[in-house]
Parts: C-alpha cells; structure tokens; sequence
C-alpha cells in the first residue's frame, strides 16, 4: 500500500468524490452477461457455460470475457472479435432483462448526491452500455460523471479512467474513494492512489479484495458512510 494511500486512511477524511465500478458493485449485471456470451458461443458452435464460471471471466472488459468464455484453442483474434460482436448486439437488447441495483445502492446514492458528494462510474464495460445502464437505472441528475471502456484507452487496472475523473471533476486524489468488488478494482485505487473500499456482495470472494489490498471491506452500501 503506498504511502499517500496510508496517510489518507490515517487522517479525517472530507470526501468530495466517490467512483464506483458498475457490474458487481451497483449494480448485478451478472446473469445478463452470462446469458448473452453463451448466445454468442452458441452461434459459433463453442460449449456454453453456467452462471458460476462468469463471475471469474468478468472484470476486464468484453473482449477479455470472451476471450476466456472460448476454448483455448479458438481464441484467435478474428474469433474473438467476431463473438464480441454478437454478444454486443445481443446484450443491447438484453441488458436490463435480469440486471437489477444491488439492495442499498439506490438508497446510498441519493444519501451522497443529497449530501454533496460527487459521484462517478469507471467501468471496463463497453461505454455505450455503461452510460445505458447507469441511466436507466439511476437516472441523469446523480453521477457527474459516467466511463466506460472506449477504443485507444487502456482498461483498468491501468488507473487512466480514474485521472480522467479526476481532471474532469477537479477533485484530488486525497478527497476521493474508489469502491469496487473485484481484485481489478483494487489494484485500479492502488494504482491512481485512491483508498479502496472492496464490497463484498459482488462477484469475487472476500479473500481476493483482501489479497489485492483493499483498504476497506464492507457486507453492505450503508457500511460505505463510515468512511467518508
């Protein structure tokens, strides 16, 4: 943990700005997933597979899912684009079909948004569905700002997304938390300087966000208050 990380956590905090992952952390996105990598394995011929195995091939944007949704031997470039592809179009129109906000997390938000908090999304998911999402569920007026994974920019947990955040809201890195469920997302905070606070209703164990050095657990979106 770096030394600015820990002198954060040390003193009182005055929080002005709180990013979030999407899949995992808002909202659960994961059967959604699931279901449109298998349609895309399926028109291609590959072996699906069940809803366990995708909470470990999420994380690191699409083209990576469908890289380990594919056999090894099949995971040619063209054919990864291709699958991609497919499973593109088809959570379009099949993204909000199971997906819904974890229990707590719309009632946070407006507790931040009401006390002046600002708030942002740092997504390895494509842009376009990440603005979709975080629209239709969340509205226009909470998140001052909402990325999503976009061509020429590298995907977390390269911490590029979190200085873009940063820059467009003017907000230091000292007055920021980042909260996230997965190892991706704690090395993303280590890696920009943020504190971490790892949730623990996500996709991955608790024992990764512990391996990976969040600086916070929490069981539920209440506990996240305590730490700002």
């Amino acid at each position: 943990m770096s030394n600015n990380i820990v002198s954060a956590i040390g003193k009182q905090r005055n929080t002005r700005l709180v990013i979030f992952d999407l899949d995992g952390t808002l909202l659960n996105t994961i059967d959604d997933l699931a279901s449109s990598a298998n349609y895309a394995l399926r028109q291609h011929g590959y072996p699906e597979h069940a809803l366990s195995a995708y909470r470990y091939f999420v994380g690191n944007g699409i083209t990576k899912l469908i890289e380990r949704a594919l056999p090894e031997a099949a995971r040619q470039p063209e054919t990864i684009l291709q699958l991609r592809e497919d499973f593109v179009t088809y959570y379009q129109q099949h993204k909000t079909d199971r997906t819904r906000p974890y229990p707590g997390i719309p009632e946070l938000l407006e507790q931040l948004h009401a006390q002046g908090i600002l708030l942002g999304v740092a997504s390895n998911k494509y842009h376009q569905g990440t603005i979709e999402l975080i629209r239709h569920y969340f509205g226009e007026t909470l998140f001052s700002i909402v990325l999503g994974q976009r061509e020429n920019i590298p995907t977390k947990p390269d911490p590029t997304i979190v200085f873009e955040i940063l820059q467009a809201t003017r907000q230091a890195a000292s007055q920021t938390l980042y909260i996230g469920d997965s190892g991706v997302d704690m090395q993303t905070a280590r890696n920009a300087g943020l504190v971490s606070i790892g949730v623990c209703w996500g996709f991955r164990p608790r024992q990764e966000l512990e391996e990976q050095g969040a600086c916070h657990l929490v069981d539920h979106p209440q506990e996240i208050l305590r730490y700002l």
